[in-house]
Protein backbone atom coordinates (compact mmCIF):
# COMPACT_ATOMS: atom_id res chain seq x y z
CA UNK A 1 0.00 0.00 0.00
CA UNK A 2 1.12 3.47 -1.02
CA UNK A 3 2.14 5.90 2.49
CA UNK A 4 0.85 8.97 1.13
CA UNK A 5 2.41 10.73 3.50
CA UNK A 6 5.76 9.91 1.93
CA UNK A 7 4.60 12.32 -1.22
CA UNK A 8 5.90 15.83 -1.42
CA UNK A 9 2.61 18.25 -2.34
CA UNK A 10 3.40 18.22 -5.84
CA UNK A 11 3.38 14.07 -5.92
CA UNK A 12 0.49 13.71 -3.89
CA UNK A 13 -0.90 16.10 -6.69
CA UNK A 14 -0.08 14.17 -9.48
CA UNK A 15 -1.38 10.95 -8.40
CA UNK A 16 -4.68 11.95 -7.27
CA UNK A 17 -4.86 13.52 -10.59
CA UNK A 18 -4.15 10.00 -12.05
CA UNK A 19 -7.02 8.47 -9.95
CA UNK A 20 -8.95 10.91 -11.33
CA UNK A 21 -9.53 13.44 -8.68
CA UNK A 22 -9.43 17.36 -9.33
CA UNK A 23 -6.64 19.32 -8.91
CA UNK A 24 -7.90 21.01 -4.94
CA UNK A 25 -8.33 17.63 -3.63
CA UNK A 26 -4.49 17.67 -3.02
CA UNK A 27 -5.05 20.58 -0.89
CA UNK A 28 -7.54 19.09 1.22
CA UNK A 29 -5.58 15.65 1.36
CA UNK A 30 -2.34 16.99 2.24
CA UNK A 31 -3.58 19.52 5.07
CA UNK A 32 -5.73 16.18 6.78
CA UNK A 33 -2.82 14.01 6.41
CA UNK A 34 -0.29 16.26 8.53
CA UNK A 35 -2.33 17.89 10.41
CA UNK A 36 -3.23 14.08 12.58
CA UNK A 37 -6.27 12.08 10.33
CA UNK A 38 -5.74 8.27 11.20
CA UNK A 39 -7.80 7.02 8.18
CA UNK A 40 -9.32 8.10 5.03
CA UNK A 41 -13.02 8.01 7.33
CA UNK A 42 -11.73 11.16 8.97
CA UNK A 43 -11.66 13.17 5.73
CA UNK A 44 -14.76 14.28 6.23
CA UNK A 45 -14.78 16.93 3.43
CA UNK A 46 -13.90 13.99 0.76
CA UNK A 47 -16.56 12.34 -0.87
CA UNK A 48 -17.33 8.97 -0.03
CA UNK A 49 -16.58 7.32 -3.54
CA UNK A 50 -12.98 9.67 -3.18
CA UNK A 51 -12.17 7.94 0.33
CA UNK A 52 -13.06 4.27 -1.23
CA UNK A 53 -10.57 5.17 -4.35
CA UNK A 54 -7.92 5.92 -1.98
CA UNK A 55 -8.72 2.59 0.22
CA UNK A 56 -7.96 0.58 -2.59
CA UNK A 57 -4.44 1.80 -3.15
CA UNK A 58 -3.14 3.51 -0.55
CA UNK A 59 -2.90 4.33 3.33
CA UNK A 60 -2.44 6.67 6.23
CA UNK A 61 0.33 5.58 8.20
CA UNK A 62 0.62 5.83 11.91
CA UNK A 63 2.77 5.37 14.86
CA UNK A 64 1.72 3.16 17.87
CA UNK A 65 3.10 4.47 21.03
CA UNK A 66 4.88 1.46 22.92
CA UNK A 67 5.97 3.00 26.42
CA UNK A 68 6.69 6.84 27.82
CA UNK A 69 8.34 8.40 29.79
CA UNK A 70 8.15 12.16 31.55
CA UNK A 71 10.44 13.36 33.41
CA UNK A 72 9.98 14.22 37.37
CA UNK A 73 12.25 17.21 37.02
CA UNK A 74 11.54 18.89 33.97
CA UNK A 75 8.14 17.86 31.89
CA UNK A 76 10.74 16.13 29.20
CA UNK A 77 8.55 13.40 27.66
CA UNK A 78 10.21 10.40 25.89
CA UNK A 79 8.17 8.55 23.00
CA UNK A 80 9.15 4.74 22.53
CA UNK A 81 7.49 4.75 19.10
CA UNK A 82 6.17 1.53 17.22
CA UNK A 83 6.52 1.61 13.29
CA UNK A 84 4.26 -0.98 11.25
CA UNK A 85 6.60 -3.45 10.71
CA UNK A 86 7.83 -3.83 14.64
CA UNK A 87 10.39 -1.69 15.00
CA UNK A 88 10.75 0.86 17.63
CA UNK A 89 12.66 4.38 17.92
CA UNK A 90 12.80 7.05 20.15
CA UNK A 91 11.73 10.27 20.34
CA UNK A 92 11.83 13.07 22.58
CA UNK A 93 9.51 16.05 23.38
CA UNK A 94 11.07 19.10 25.34
CA UNK A 95 9.61 22.23 26.41
CA UNK A 96 11.31 25.99 26.89
CA UNK A 97 10.39 29.32 26.73
CA UNK A 98 10.37 29.59 23.25
CA UNK A 99 8.39 27.12 22.34
CA UNK A 100 8.31 23.00 22.40
CA UNK A 101 10.54 21.13 20.40
CA UNK A 102 10.78 17.89 19.52
CA UNK A 103 13.82 15.58 18.73
CA UNK A 104 13.21 12.95 16.09
CA UNK A 105 15.24 9.94 14.62
CA UNK A 106 15.97 9.35 11.01
CA UNK A 107 16.88 5.62 11.03
CA UNK A 108 15.86 2.48 12.84
CA UNK A 109 19.60 2.23 14.19
CA UNK A 110 22.66 3.92 13.16
CA UNK A 111 25.91 2.54 11.58
CA UNK A 112 28.00 5.17 12.02
CA UNK A 113 29.45 3.30 15.46
CA UNK A 114 30.46 6.67 17.28
CA UNK A 115 31.31 4.83 20.56
CA UNK A 116 29.59 7.34 23.30
CA UNK A 117 26.30 7.01 21.67
CA UNK A 118 23.98 4.22 22.53
CA UNK A 119 21.94 5.01 19.35
CA UNK A 120 24.39 3.03 17.26
CA UNK A 121 24.30 0.13 19.34
CA UNK A 122 23.07 -2.81 17.61
CA UNK A 123 24.02 -1.22 14.24
CA UNK A 124 21.55 0.02 11.44
CA UNK A 125 18.34 -1.70 10.42
CA UNK A 126 17.09 0.62 7.70
CA UNK A 127 16.07 4.07 7.35
CA UNK A 128 12.83 5.51 7.90
CA UNK A 129 10.61 6.67 5.30
CA UNK A 130 9.79 10.68 4.88
CA UNK A 131 6.17 9.50 6.45
CA UNK A 132 8.05 7.81 9.33
CA UNK A 133 9.95 10.63 9.98
CA UNK A 134 6.97 12.80 9.95
CA UNK A 135 4.59 10.81 12.08
CA UNK A 136 6.72 11.24 15.08
CA UNK A 137 5.82 14.95 15.13
CA UNK A 138 2.54 14.56 14.21
CA UNK A 139 1.37 11.85 16.70
CA UNK A 140 4.18 13.57 19.89
CA UNK A 141 1.94 16.49 19.03
CA UNK A 142 -1.25 15.43 18.72
CA UNK A 143 -0.55 13.16 22.57
CA UNK A 144 0.44 16.59 24.07
CA UNK A 145 -1.92 18.16 23.22
CA UNK A 146 0.21 21.74 22.04
CA UNK A 147 1.93 22.97 19.15
CA UNK A 148 5.43 21.66 18.62
CA UNK A 149 7.10 24.68 16.67
CA UNK A 150 10.91 23.74 16.96
CA UNK A 151 12.65 20.00 15.28
CA UNK A 152 16.12 19.19 16.11
CA UNK A 153 16.73 15.54 13.76
CA UNK A 154 19.44 14.56 16.37
CA UNK A 155 17.61 11.51 17.73
CA UNK A 156 18.49 7.86 16.45
CA UNK A 157 20.19 7.26 13.02
CA UNK A 158 22.07 9.94 10.79
CA UNK A 159 20.15 11.88 9.04
CA UNK A 160 22.63 12.98 6.09
CA UNK A 161 22.65 8.30 5.52
CA UNK A 162 19.15 8.93 4.42
CA UNK A 163 19.40 11.94 2.55
CA UNK A 164 16.48 11.56 0.08
CA UNK A 165 13.93 11.18 2.68
CA UNK A 166 15.21 13.35 4.73
CA UNK A 167 14.88 15.99 2.08
CA UNK A 168 11.52 15.16 1.34
CA UNK A 169 10.47 15.35 5.21
CA UNK A 170 11.69 18.69 5.31
CA UNK A 171 9.90 19.75 2.38
CA UNK A 172 6.78 18.34 3.91
CA UNK A 173 7.24 19.58 7.58
CA UNK A 174 7.71 22.93 5.99
CA UNK A 175 4.73 22.81 4.25
CA UNK A 176 2.11 25.86 4.54
CA UNK A 177 -0.81 22.72 3.96
CA UNK A 178 0.75 20.97 6.63
CA UNK A 179 2.85 21.74 9.75
CA UNK A 180 4.22 24.44 8.90
CA UNK A 181 7.08 24.71 11.04
CA UNK A 182 9.65 27.15 9.39
CA UNK A 183 13.02 26.08 8.42
CA UNK A 184 15.09 28.51 10.30
CA UNK A 185 13.16 26.75 13.34
CA UNK A 186 14.85 23.18 12.37
CA UNK A 187 18.40 22.04 13.00
CA UNK A 188 19.76 18.87 11.66
CA UNK A 189 22.87 17.42 12.75
CA UNK A 190 25.29 15.09 11.41
CA UNK A 191 28.15 13.27 12.25
CA UNK A 192 30.14 14.72 9.27
CA UNK A 193 29.41 12.94 6.11
CA UNK A 194 31.15 14.93 3.87
CA UNK A 195 29.81 14.73 0.35
CA UNK A 196 26.04 14.67 1.27
CA UNK A 197 26.81 18.20 3.34
CA UNK A 198 28.00 19.48 0.27
CA UNK A 199 24.61 18.31 -1.60
CA UNK A 200 22.24 20.06 1.39
CA UNK A 201 24.10 23.73 0.98
CA UNK A 202 23.45 23.31 -2.59
CA UNK A 203 19.86 22.52 -1.66
CA UNK A 204 19.98 26.26 0.06
CA UNK A 205 17.12 25.20 3.09
CA UNK A 206 17.33 27.45 6.20
CA UNK A 207 17.75 25.38 8.59
CA UNK A 208 20.76 24.94 11.33
CA UNK A 209 23.49 22.85 10.32
CA UNK A 210 25.22 20.98 13.60
CA UNK A 211 28.14 18.93 13.49
CA UNK A 212 29.19 16.65 15.82
CA UNK A 213 32.17 17.43 16.02
CA UNK A 214 33.60 15.83 19.60
CA UNK A 215 37.66 16.39 19.31
CA UNK A 216 39.79 18.94 17.51
CA UNK A 217 42.43 15.88 16.11
CA UNK A 218 41.94 13.18 13.73
CA UNK A 219 44.02 11.15 16.35
CA UNK A 220 40.58 11.65 19.12
CA UNK A 221 38.37 11.88 16.24
CA UNK A 222 39.00 8.75 14.97
CA UNK A 223 39.47 6.72 18.14
CA UNK A 224 35.97 8.23 19.23
CA UNK A 225 34.18 8.28 15.58
CA UNK A 226 35.05 5.33 13.20
CA UNK A 227 33.57 8.39 10.34
CA UNK A 228 36.69 10.27 10.68
CA UNK A 229 38.77 7.44 9.02
CA UNK A 230 36.57 8.34 5.79
CA UNK A 231 36.30 12.08 5.98
CA UNK A 232 39.32 13.44 8.06
CA UNK A 233 38.82 16.44 10.17
CA UNK A 234 40.65 18.76 7.73
CA UNK A 235 37.72 17.39 4.86
CA UNK A 236 35.21 18.15 7.14
CA UNK A 237 36.30 21.02 7.87
CA UNK A 238 36.81 22.35 4.41
CA UNK A 239 33.32 21.35 3.77
CA UNK A 240 31.61 22.87 6.89
CA UNK A 241 33.78 26.10 5.38
CA UNK A 242 32.00 25.95 1.89
CA UNK A 243 29.20 25.32 3.38
CA UNK A 244 28.95 28.51 5.31
CA UNK A 245 30.01 30.87 1.86
CA UNK A 246 27.45 28.97 0.14
CA UNK A 247 24.36 29.42 2.58
CA UNK A 248 25.66 32.59 4.65
CA UNK A 249 24.50 30.66 7.14
CA UNK A 250 26.35 29.74 10.85
CA UNK A 251 26.75 26.20 11.78
CA UNK A 252 26.85 25.01 15.44
CA UNK A 253 29.39 22.65 16.10
CA UNK A 254 28.41 19.55 19.11
CA UNK A 255 31.18 18.76 21.29
CA UNK A 256 30.82 16.08 23.89
CA UNK A 257 33.20 16.65 26.81
CA UNK A 258 34.39 13.34 27.83
CA UNK A 259 36.97 13.51 30.63
CA UNK A 260 40.45 12.79 29.92
CA UNK A 261 39.82 12.46 26.49
CA UNK A 262 39.11 15.65 24.84
CA UNK A 263 38.34 17.93 27.96
CA UNK A 264 41.91 19.78 28.32
CA UNK A 265 42.87 23.13 27.92
CA UNK A 266 45.05 21.89 25.19
CA UNK A 267 42.28 20.43 23.30
CA UNK A 268 40.13 23.92 24.13
CA UNK A 269 42.81 25.56 22.24
CA UNK A 270 43.12 23.58 19.34
CA UNK A 271 39.66 23.68 18.85
CA UNK A 272 39.98 27.38 18.77
CA UNK A 273 42.29 27.13 15.97
CA UNK A 274 40.55 24.69 14.06
CA UNK A 275 37.66 26.35 13.64
CA UNK A 276 39.30 30.24 13.65
CA UNK A 277 37.40 32.61 11.13
CA UNK A 278 34.24 30.49 10.71
CA UNK A 279 30.70 31.81 11.46
CA UNK A 280 30.14 28.93 13.74
CA UNK A 281 29.52 28.26 17.67
CA UNK A 282 30.12 25.58 19.63
CA UNK A 283 27.56 23.78 22.01
CA UNK A 284 29.53 22.35 24.53
CA UNK A 285 27.54 18.62 26.35
CA UNK A 286 29.30 17.20 29.05
CA UNK A 287 28.81 13.45 28.12
CA UNK A 288 25.64 11.62 28.93
CA UNK A 289 26.37 7.88 30.47
CA UNK A 290 25.70 4.77 28.45
CA UNK A 291 25.75 1.41 30.40
CA UNK A 292 28.00 0.04 27.31
CA UNK A 293 31.01 2.78 27.84
CA UNK A 294 32.74 3.62 30.41
CA UNK A 295 32.96 7.33 30.00
CA UNK A 296 32.31 10.30 32.43
CA UNK A 297 31.85 14.19 32.57
CA UNK A 298 34.36 16.31 34.38
CA UNK A 299 33.20 18.49 37.28
CA UNK A 300 31.97 21.65 36.61
CA UNK A 301 34.82 23.47 36.55
CA UNK A 302 36.48 21.35 34.14
CA UNK A 303 33.58 22.22 32.10
CA UNK A 304 33.33 25.69 32.40
CA UNK A 305 37.21 26.38 32.14
CA UNK A 306 36.98 24.90 28.93
CA UNK A 307 34.52 27.38 27.55
CA UNK A 308 35.81 29.77 29.00
CA UNK A 309 39.11 28.93 27.05
CA UNK A 310 37.32 29.24 23.51
CA UNK A 311 35.56 32.70 24.74
CA UNK A 312 39.09 33.89 25.24
CA UNK A 313 39.99 33.07 21.53
CA UNK A 314 36.92 34.51 20.00
CA UNK A 315 34.48 31.39 19.76
CA UNK A 316 31.51 31.36 20.65
CA UNK A 317 29.96 28.77 23.02
CA UNK A 318 27.37 27.68 25.66
CA UNK A 319 26.79 24.37 27.86
CA UNK A 320 23.98 22.61 26.60
CA UNK A 321 21.54 22.31 29.55
CA UNK A 322 20.87 18.89 30.06
CA UNK A 323 17.42 17.78 29.93
CA UNK A 324 15.27 14.36 30.78
CA UNK A 325 18.16 12.69 32.68
CA UNK A 326 16.23 11.19 34.68
CA UNK A 327 14.37 9.47 31.97
CA UNK A 328 17.73 8.56 29.76
CA UNK A 329 16.43 11.31 26.87
CA UNK A 330 19.64 13.13 26.89
CA UNK A 331 22.18 13.69 23.89
CA UNK A 332 23.61 9.59 22.96
CA UNK A 333 20.87 7.98 24.67
CA UNK A 334 18.10 7.13 22.57
CA UNK A 335 17.88 3.64 21.42
CA UNK A 336 16.17 1.91 18.62
CA UNK A 337 14.57 -0.91 21.23
CA UNK A 338 12.44 -1.78 23.88
CA UNK A 339 14.25 -1.09 27.51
Amino acid sequence: MIDLKDFEFNELAGYLKGIGEPSFRAKQVFSWLHKGAESFDDMTNLSKATRERLKAESCVSKLSVREKYVSKIDKTTKYLFELPDGNCIESVVMYYKHGITICISSQVGCRMGCNFCASTIGGLYRSLTPGEILNQVIFAQKDIGERISNIVMMGIGEPLDNYDNVIKFLHNVNHSEGLNIGYRHISLSTCGVVDRIYDLAEENLPITLSISLHAPNNEIRSSIMPINKKYPIEVLIEACREYIKTTTRRISFEYSLISGVNDSIENADELARLLSGMLCHVNLIPINKIEERDYHKGNKKQIRSFQERLESHGINATVRRELGSDISASCGQLRKKLL
